[in-house]
């Protein structure tokens, strides 16, 4: 996913180096370091094209940049990532998926990241795609032709 921004809903650093905790930001229901927190950290890789973009939607929200970095296809990574604190995710809803698992080497997930930001409610929609080289799942872009 390649909003620009994130926020902040509780990932101030804890004690015991946790980033945020309670209920992941994806929504899924499973506590944070049960679900995408063990992506953030490095513990495990997300096995499926959703799950990598539900693990980006969470690193926006607990504004974990080098993740974003991290599992950005290298030919379409920008150099930087620039998260502005200010931005307030809200909620993810997935629309749709396409391929993107355990057994496909790409699939797309669109989906709409529901926001807050200066007063202002929004929606980023997009059609992310995904694409798996070895064993890893890498976002590509918002929505090109695979080529």
């Amino acid at each position: 996913m390649t909003p620009p921004a994130a926020a902040s809903t509780g990932a101030d650093d804890q004690p015991d180096g946790s980033r945020f905790r309670g209920n992941c930001p994806c929504l899924s229901g499973e506590q944070y370091g049960d679900c995408c927190g063990r992506f953030h950290a490095g513990e495990a890789e997300a096995p499926t094209a959703e799950q990598l973009m539900r693990s980006r939607y969470s690193a926006f929200v607990v504004l974990d940049a080098d993740y974003l970095l991290r599992t950005w296809h290298p030919a379409t990574r920008p150099a930087a990532l620039d998260l502005d604190p200010d931005m307030q995710w809200r909620r993810l809803d997935i629309i749709s998926t396409t391929r993107g698992g355990p057994l496909d080497t790409e699939g797309t997930v669109e989906f709409k990241a529901h926001f807050r930001h200066d007063g202002e409610r929004g929606v980023h929609h997009e059609t992310s795609r995904f694409q798996r080289v070895g064993r890893r799942w890498y976002y590509v872009d918002a929505g090109a032709e695979f080529g």
